[in-house]
This record gives C-alpha cells, structure tokens and sequence, in this order.
C-alpha cells in the first residue's frame, strides 16, 4: 500500500462565486453540462451538505474503468471556496485504491477569475505510487466537467449571478 496525493492548479476566467454555485452547489447542471458522459447524479442521502452521499452513474462513452462511484461530502466551507469529498463505493475503490478523496478550493484571481485547485489523497491497494498517466485520467474527467461549467457561464453572463 502506497499513501499519497496530488495537485493540479487551473485557472478560470469566470469569478470563484459563480463557479462554487454551479460547480458545487447545483445538483442537475453538471449532469446537464456532462450528459454524453453521465448518465445519471443522484442524492442518495442528505441534503447537499456535509454527510450528503451522492451517486455518479457514467455512461458508456465516459470509457472509464467503472461504471458508478458513491461519494461523501466531507467539508463544503462555503466562505472560503473549499469542498471535499471522499469515494465511499464504486469507481476503482477496492481496484486500485483502498481509499481516494478530493479536495477542490476556488481562489480569486488578480484578473477577476479564479484559481482552482484540486488535490486528491490516495492510498493504493498495491506497493505502487500514482504514476503521471494515472493522474492523467483521474483529472481529465474532473477537469472536463469544470471546462463544461466555465463555458457554460461564460455564454450565460446572469447565470450563478
């Protein structure tokens, strides 16, 4: 078992505000945004806060190595832009991870956006490190379904206002 994480900087031309409301905070937009790769978000338990369990159901054209991944919200600071969640079922727990979480913080930027930041912590089921093409593929799909929210708001100036 190997314990680790890592991080990825991104930056956004669109205001952290906006982006923590419809990134985090809605529900049905991403699945929206996303409906190629998602079949399904659903709220299995709680109300979208801290405890709240949710269940991402992927859809065949994702081309992921599961179908589903059940996770928990484990902090969603509202003041200081920071959400954090851990995969409790599903997606490569058990496969190539004993245990995988996220954390996601939206910072202002000088020029009115925002920088992302996204660690994930991990401890593997086997004696080998995350390697860069790994780190790859889990961050294509997150990074993918932020790209979709930004565009999104940038042709929607009101939207998440």
């Amino acid at each position: 078992m190997v314990a680790g994480s890592f991080t990825h900087e991104t930056t956004s031309s669109v205001a952290p505000d906006r982006l923590w409301k419809a990134a985090i905070l809605d529900h049905e937009l991403i699945p929206k945004l996303c409906a190629e790769q998602i079949a399904s978000l659903e709220l299995l338990e709680g109300d979208g806060g801290v405890g709240t369990i949710t269940k991402l159901t992927l859809t065949p054209a994702a081309n992921a190595p599961f179908s589903y991944v059940k996770e928990k919200v484990d902090v969603l600071d509202h003041e200081n832009k920071v959400y954090k969640y851990s995969s409790v079922e599903g997606g490569l727990l058990g496969v190539r991870f004993n245990s995988c979480s996220f954390e996601i913080k939206f910072a202002p930027s000088h020029e009115g956006g925002t920088i992302g930041k996204l660690t994930c912590h991990y401890d593997t089921t086997d004696d080998t490190p995350v390697g860069e093409e790994e780190k790859g593929q889990i961050l294509t799909g997150l990074l993918g379904m932020l790209n979709a929210v930004e565009a999104y708001l940038v042709a929607n100036p009101t939207a998440f206002a």
